[in-house]
């Protein structure tokens, strides 16, 4: 089984490598491993879902204008 980068999973995933790097920090990145500051990727992992979406459909705030 091989290994991507943070910048490759970005590019796959559609996402920022920042945002690659906060998942992996955060464990939400299945098979993951760290070798120093880098994180290394299972080739076949999937994105994590976006866990700020609980119900499915976005809550507007009226008072938020």
């Amino acid at each position: 089984m091989g290994f991507i980068s943070a910048d490759q999973a970005a590019k796959k995933w559609g996402i920022t490598p920042q945002r690659v790097r906060q998942l992996c920090k955060q464990n939400r990145v299945e098979g993951m491993s760290q070798v120093g500051k880098m994180y290394l990727i299972p080739e076949d992992a999937v994105k994590p879902q976006d866990a700020r979406i609980k119900s499915g459909k976005y809550i507007k705030n009226a008072s938020a204008k």
